[in-house]
């Protein structure tokens, strides 16, 4: 059931993301408070080389505490489509460029507190690698698995990034 927004404001807007309270009017006429996490969105890209293994990333988020091995991903610049925006992060986080992109899906991360969307997208890469030029505030290695090493982690509850896990997942029901 809709909830209808009475009145909402923003309390905090930085340089990636806006957080606004919103009063709502629910069922039965009652009234709640949202807290909203404004987010631009943007891609995840789970990628593969001509030999066959996986181009995966790990890196330290702060939010957790701990590093992750991710699939790679980033935030639309302005303006950009989704399938721009997954070709300019494999590129910086990687190097590598996409010989062909393929659309996975869309995932809503956590809805219960933000409207960020992330478009997912398997790659097929190219056989020559580039230089990665990660944004300066990143600090990502990049790593290689096979299909099985990837499918062991998962079983193994290593790898715990919900992108990557929608991303496998979408791609294994797609092949």
């Amino acid at each position: 059931m809709p909830e209808k927004t009475l009145r909402a404001r923003t309390v905090f807007k930085g340089r990636l993301l806006k957080v606004e309270v919103i009063d709502v009017q629910i069922a039965g006429g009652r009234r709640s408070v949202r807290e909203i996490v404004r987010h631009p969105g943007g891609t995840a890209v789970l990628a593969q080389r001509p030999d066959g293994r996986f181009v995966f990333v790990r890196q330290f988020r702060k939010a957790a505490e701990r590093s992750f091995m991710e699939v790679v991903a980033g935030g639309f610049e302005r303006g950009e489509k989704p399938a721009d925006c997954a070709r300019r992060e494999l590129a910086e986080e990687t190097g590598y460029t996409a010989s062909k992109l393929m659309k996975l899906g869309i995932i809503y991360p956590a809805p219960g507190y933000t409207d960020e969307v992330l478009h997912l997208f398997f790659a097929k890469l190219s056989p020559k690698r580039g230089i990665g030029r990660p944004d300066e505030d990143e600090r990502i290695k990049v790593v290689y698995l096979s299909e099985r090493q990837v499918d062991g982690m998962i079983k193994a509850g290593r790898i715990h990034d919900a992108k990557t896990l929608a991303a496998w997942l979408l791609w294994k029901k797609r092949r």
